[in-house]
């Protein structure tokens, strides 16, 4: 049976819940140093405390002094999901004593308020890109929505208690910060950063920033203008549903199609899409008609550009690359969030939460099960966040 969503329930597309966490989860791996006694522990509590408490190894460059004054009522440790070896969901680790990250001269320290997963996270746990990747232990994330709760010196623009969000790591596969999103504070450079949407709430905003740029980059690189048509492939997915109200509400598009399962149609009318096509019924190559744009955000590439009209573009975000389709990297950029904070406020593009969330930040793990699944409508968030 197919679902249908109202406007409201597309707006926020969940039920924050502003019930208190689940205890801590027993486990520590804290980025601290005490000495590890390697004897086998004779109880599940001698076990706890036997875990090694790794460090949080920073380069030369990162040891420089806080670039400003320490706030009194900001702690020292904090609680944080952190894993020390690259593998399956089982590597993670809650701990509650983690050092919160300083903060360097163009950065702002955020006290997290709401956090979001991506298929990145969960490649780069898995090592995909440790060549690239920064030192372990790590404590993953990249979205953010918090308040700024200190600021370093040469920050201009945020000040004490503004609520902004964004996504940390300006490349993200480059050097990724090890003290991510999924704890109680991250460090984040300014220029990363936009004010929170009026409107919408810290669960909500948090999807947003990676999966917005990544559309709006996308799209860019195409040449995307008024007029143009496109073929979305997973509107439904967390970059997907924002790349049909993009494309439709913000770059003017002609025509918008988009591929979903059965269950989901209604959902990508709704953001835009005015043709909807069920993928376990219909193969897009059978399509009567071509378009200027494929957006692949799902790795169907070989099959995307059977329907792009000759000189189109086909934007592959994962899986082969077959020509004249291509790939990119999203550059984080606060500019592009403040460029699209009006669309947000207005309504005119919508985050989308998957209904099974958000998830509380003593389930950490189980968002990561969930994401790797494939089968988030919208983003997997993590919220309230202690």
């Amino acid at each position: 049976m197919e679902a249908t969503f109202t406007t409201s329930q597309l707006r926020t597309f969940r039920s924050v819940s502003s019930s208190n966490l689940s205890p801590p989860l027993p486990s520590r791996f804290s980025l601290n140093f005490p000495e590890f006694n390697r004897k086998k522990p004779t109880s599940l509590k001698q076990s706890s405390s036997l875990i090694p408490r790794l460090p949080l190894r920073v380069s030369a460059s990162s040891q420089a002094a806080p670039a400003s004054a320490e706030v009194s009522s900001i702690p020292s440790t904090m609680k944080a999901w952190v894993y020390g070896e690259y593998g399956g969901v089982d590597v993670l680790k809650f701990d509650d004593k983690v050092s919160v990250p300083q903060v360097k001269e163009d950065q702002v320290l955020i006290k997290v308020f709401a956090a979001a997963l991506n298929p990145v996270d969960g490649k780069r746990r898995q090592g995909k890109f440790k060549a690239t990747d920064s030192p372990l232990p790590t404590v993953p994330g990249y979205d953010v929505a918090g308040v700024v709760v200190k600021v370093g010196s040469e920050v201009k623009g945020l000040k004490e208690g503004d609520e902004v969000y964004g996504n940390i790591n300006e490349k993200a596969l480059e050097g990724p910060k090890q003290s991510g999103s999924l704890a109680e504070y991250t460090a984040v450079e300014e220029k990363l950063l936009a004010l929170k949407p009026k409107n919408l709430d810290f669960a909500e905003v948090a999807g947003l920033p990676l999966a917005i740029e990544t559309a709006h980059e996308g799209l860019e690189r195409t040449g995307f203008s008024a007029g143009k048509s496109i073929l979305v492939l997973n509107g439904a997915g967390g970059v997907g549903s924002l790349v049909i109200q993009l494309a439709k509400h913000v770059f003017g598009a002609s025509r918008v199609a988009a591929t979903a399962s059965t269950a989901k149609l209604d959902l990508l009318k709704s953001l835009g899409a005015d043709l909807a096509i069920d993928y376990t019924k219909q193969n897009i190559e059978d399509l009567p008609e071509k378009f200027d744009v494929v957006y692949d955000a799902i790795g169907q590439c070989d099959k995307a550009v059977k329907v792009v009209k000759e000189g189109g573009s086909v934007v592959a975000l994962t899986g082969a690359v077959t020509p004249p389709g291509f790939r990119f990297v999203v550059t984080s950029n606060g500019d592009v969030l403040k460029k699209l904070n009006p669309y947000l406020e207005s309504g005119k593009v919508k985050p989308l939460v998957d209904p099974k969330g958000p998830f509380p930040f003593s389930k950490v793990d189980e968002a990561f099960s969930y994401i790797e699944t494939n089968r988030a409508t919208g983003k997997v968030v993590v919220h309230p966040i202690p």
